[in-house]
């Protein structure tokens, strides 16, 4: 496609930075770069006409781990680097909810709670035995009990009657947070262009040539914010991982009022009003899964239909909206990778299924790097 002079003059001249990705991470990095460089010339490429990746596909969980991913973690990572992780997923919200407003995000903290299923008492014990532990470990980072014991008072069963709750943790609303980033992004002079993706790129000594199918054009830094998908477009220690999701008719009385973690995470459910949106089940086929391609699988979908039925609406047929996929970061480290690939190339990327959280603050963290 060859670009006509007003539009190689309008948008692709002395482009100062270009961000490959319009999520919540490529979004959050233009508007540091904005605040920071008033007169900068920022560009962003997404390729979706809406965010691709998992940007408007997530759950909407603004959540921190639940008690079984901690000491998950714990058993990779140092003590000091997983309560890092749990606050820099704290600041992320913390950033989101400053920017845009509780209101505008529809955010509501309604809590977090782990269920564990009756065959899982062992595991349970486990867990519980080591709250504590975790509570001591976390304290900074909240100021109080990261976790306490609650009543399953959801009308859920083949549950324990103990659930481990998460009171800080809370949810958005995921169209109405990126229709409201979208926005300030445009308000604030910065390029958005949806449709168009980087397929490749080449320093050039004074900058960097960003290559998409159909044309080239040169900026001075390229930032890559692509999440699952950077591997497309450079060598990262990253994996693409679909996450598989549904969302309920209305369900008339629904008691199930927050977010809620299943088998570690693997699961996770909550109230969208009151319908219930389910997602997870990657743990059933993680290489299938392993994948850079949206789509939907009968193994997952009849697991999570099943979960529906007998464990979270049970005796309650409902009849199911929608469904859909997303694609996330993730690494034999939970830590984003945030890192200058070469003089002119940055990346912010492997957000480990907590882009709503950390999503905020790896994009300002990205920008600042670029800034360096």
């Amino acid at each position: 496609m060859e670009l006509s002079f007003w539009e190689y003059r309008s948008w692709f001249t002395e482009v100062d930075y270009c961000i490959a990705g319009g999520g919540i991470t490529g979004l959050s990095c233009a508007l540091e770069l904005r605040r920071q460089q008033p007169g900068a010339r920022i560009l962003v490429l997404e390729r979706g006409s809406l965010p691709q990746g998992a940007s408007t596909k997530n759950a909407g969980f603004a959540c921190f781990g639940s008690l079984t991913e901690i000491l998950e973690d714990l058993e990779s990572h140092t003590e000091s680097e997983v309560a890092a992780l749990v606050e820099q997923r704290y600041l992320g919200i913390r950033q989101l909810r400053d920017r845009l407003g509780d209101q505008a995000l529809g955010y509501e903290t309604r809590g977090g709670y782990e269920v564990f299923l009756d065959g899982e008492r062992e595991q349970q014990e486990a867990a519980l035995d080591r709250m504590e532990e975790v509570n001591a470990l976390l304290r900074p980072v909240f100021g109080g009990a990261a976790f306490e014991i609650r009543p399953n008072t959801f009308g859920m069963q083949g549950i324990d009657s103990r659930l481990v709750c998460q009171p800080y943790e809370g949810q958005i609303d995921t169209g109405r947070a990126m229709q409201q980033l979208l926005s300030l992004v445009q308000r604030e002079g910065i390029l958005l262009l949806h449709g168009l993706s980087v397929s490749s790129y080449e320093e050039t000594g004074q900058g960097v040539e960003v290559h998409t199918a159909d044309f080239s054009f040169t900026a001075r830094q390229l930032l890559l914010a692509t999440n699952g998908l950077a591997g497309e477009l450079a060598s990262i220690d990253l994996k693409p991982a679909r996450a598989q999701v549904l969302i309920t008719d209305p369900v008339p009385g629904l008691k199930l009022q927050g977010c809620f973690h299943l088998e570690a995470g693997y699961y996770y459910f909550r109230n969208v009003g009151n319908r219930v949106l389910l997602g997870g089940g990657r743990n059933l086929d993680k290489a299938g899964e392993t994948t850079t391609t949206f789509g939907l699988t009968p193994l997952i979908q009849d697991r999570l239909e099943t979960l529906l039925q007998e464990i979270i609406l049970p005796g309650n047929p409902v009849g199911i909206a929608r469904r859909w996929s997303g694609i996330m970061g993730v690494g034999p480290q939970k830590k984003p990778i945030v890192e200058r690939l070469s003089p002119h190339v940055c990346c912010g990327v492997r957000l480990g299924g907590m882009g709503v959280a950390i999503g905020s603050h790896v994009g300002a963290r990205l920008a600042r790097l670029a800034l360096d």
